[in-house]
């Protein structure tokens, strides 16, 4: 079983991620487990009170090392497993851009992850260095907190884990190859004098593998020509 331990101060912004879709199946049939921790519940201030101003001036609050500390290392001691084989990730607007190389990267790296989600500045830098944390970025933006960032990193995993989608699921999907998805039709066949191309109502499975082949490809070169760049570089190698 993989396991995701989040460390928040909002744990009701995951209610519903874990009770919707892939995920809630994922989480029924035992592949992984997502377990919610509220990082003030590790304040010894009489409000709970985990931030605090920066130090050396600025806007904005800094969340502070002890709180955040003991909330991870209680994570730890929770997932029964060495520290070693423990990855702790940091949802960062400074960490490496995550797409689907690294999703598939960060599902081979253990069963183990804690998930610090950031609030208001950030966390205190020395947490980063204590606990050799790896930041990930979901986009060049800034988000209010790391809740929304981490339920992508966490989605864009589990789908890659072994039962979690039903086998072929993979196959074709956008990214996987370096190309974009084919455009995909359904019922009814003809749609405002659109129709579904005849290939695919011809059952004849090598000449339609072909022709989503190369409508992925045109696709790519329409979209993201930057993918078919990638692909020449790593066919190079």
């Amino acid at each position: 079983m993989t396991k995701f331990v989040v460390l928040t101060l909002f744990t009701n912004m995951f209610s519903e991620f874990v009770n919707t879709s892939i995920i809630k199946r994922a989480i029924e049939k035992e592949i992984v487990l997502v377990d919610v921790i509220d990082i003030r519940d590790f304040s010894n201030d009489k409000h709970k009170k985990v931030d605090f101003p920066p130090y050396g001036g600025g806007s904005g609050m800094v969340m502070s090392c002890e709180p955040l500390s003991l909330a991870i290392d209680f994570a730890i001691s929770k997932l029964e497993s060495d520290k070693k084989d423990i990855k702790i990730i940091y949802m960062s607007p400074r960490g490496k851009l995550l797409n689907y190389n690294l999703s598939k990267k960060i599902a081979s790296y253990s069963s183990n992850y804690i998930i610090i989600c950031g609030h208001y500045e950030g966390i205190d830098e020395r947490i980063i260095e204590e606990y050799n944390i790896e930041e990930i970025s979901i986009g060049d933006y800034v988000l209010t907190g790391g809740e929304l960032a981490s339920e992508v990193l966490m989605d864009s995993v589990i789908r890659l884990l072994p039962g979690v989608l039903s086998e072929g699921s993979l196959d074709m999907e956008s990214h996987t190859n370096n190309l974009l998805e084919y455009p995909q039709y359904t019922k009814p066949y003809d749609f405002r004098g659109r129709k579904v191309p005849d290939v695919l109502l011809s059952g004849h499975h090598k000449k339609i593998c072909e022709y989503r082949n190369e409508e992925a490809i045109r696709i790519t070169k329409k979209y993201r020509p930057d993918l078919l760049n990638n692909n020449y570089k790593e066919n190079k190698k």
